[in-house]
C-alpha cells in the first residue's frame, strides 16, 4: 500500500513537472537546498531512485534541507565587492552568484552577477534561457543591446541598443540574444539581477562553433552562407568562457 502512495506521488510530480516549465514557487518560509538527495530527508528506500530522478530532473528546483539544521550561510555568499579577473582574450568576467552558491535561493526565483570590463572588453552575445536580466552600472560606460526574436518572412531581428553610464539601469528579457561592452578607456563594473534562481547562459560563438562534438561544416556552411574554410576556420578557435562560479 505504502509503495502505491509514493508511486501515486511521483507520477502527480511529474505531471505538476509537465505544465511547471519556470521556477518552482515557494510554498514555505524557505526551502534550502541540500547538494545531494540523500541529505534531504526521508525518502522511501524503494522509491528513493525515483522520487530522486523526479525531484532533480522534473522539478526545477532542489531538494529541501531540514529547517532545523538551516544556518544562516545558507543565504550568505561573501565577496562580490572584489573584482574579477579580466585578464582573458575577452576583456571581462562575470561571477555569477546562484542557486549553486547560495543554497537559500532555491524557489526564490532570483540571482545575481557582477560584471567586471577591462577597457574595450566585451560580455560577449548570449541568452540566458530561463530569466529576465536586469543591469545596473556603477563605474564606466558600456554599450549595451539586445536583439529581438524572428519577426516573421522578410523581416529583420530589431536591435535595442544603449549606452550606460554609472547609475544607469537597462533591462534584457528572457531568452533574447544581447551583450554589454566596455567602450570606454577606463574599467568598468555592474551588477546584474536575473529572475532565476540558476538562468544558465549560452553564449552563442561558443555554443555554434565551439561545440563538443563539432556540428558539422556543412549545417554551418549553409547556415552562415560562408566558404567551408572560414568555418573550419571558426571551429579551430578557443573560445573563451568569461563566466566565473566561485
Amino acid at each position: 500500500m505504502a509503495v502505491r502512495v509514493h508511486i501515486a506521488a511521483a507520477i502527480l510530480t511529474l505531471a505538476f513537472a509537465v505544465v511547471h516549465a519556470s521556477d518552482p514557487s515557494p510554498l514555505q518560509d524557505f526551502c534550502v537546498a541540500v547538494p545531494d538527495a540523500n541529505a534531504g530527508g526521508k525518502l522511501s528506500i524503494t522509491m528513493k531512485n525515483l522520487m530522486t530522478v523526479l525531484f532533480n530532473i522534473f522539478v526545477n528546483g532542489k531538494i529541501c534541507k531540514d529547517p532545523k539544521l538551516v544556518k544562516p550561510e545558507d543565504f550568505f555568499f561573501p565577496g562580490l565587492n572584489k573584482p574579477g579577473s579580466t585578464a582573458n582574450p575577452l576583456g571581462s568576467n562575470v561571477t555569477a552568484v546562484n542557486v549553486n552558491q547560495i543554497p537559500g535561493l532555491n524557489t526564490l526565483g532570483v540571482s545575481l552577477a557582477r560584471l567586471d570590463f577591462a577597457p574595450y572588453g566585451l560580455n560577449p552575445p548570449h541568452t540566458h534561457p530561463r530569466a529576465t536580466e536586469i543591469l545596473v552600472v556603477l563605474e564606466g560606460t558600456l554599450l549595451v543591446g539586445f536583439v529581438t526574436s524572428n519577426p516573421g518572412m522578410n523581416m529583420k531581428n530589431k536591435l535595442f541598443t544603449k549606452v550606460l553610464n554609472p547609475g544607469d539601469v537597462f533591462v534584457f528579457p528572457e531568452g533574447l540574444i544581447h551583450f554589454q561592452f566596455n567602450q570606454g578607456h577606463t574599467n568598468a563594473v555592474a551588477f546584474a539581477a536575473l529572475s532565476s534562481q540558476n538562468p544558465g547562459v549560452i553564449t552563442i560563438a561558443n555554443a555554434v562553433f565551439g561545440s563538443n562534438p563539432p556540428i558539422s561544416p556543412d549545417v554551418l556552411t549553409k547556415a552562415f552562407q560562408v566558404d567551408k574554410n572560414v568555418i573550419k576556420y571558426l571551429q579551430s578557435q578557443f573560445w573563451w568562457d568569461n563566466h566565473y562560479y566561485p
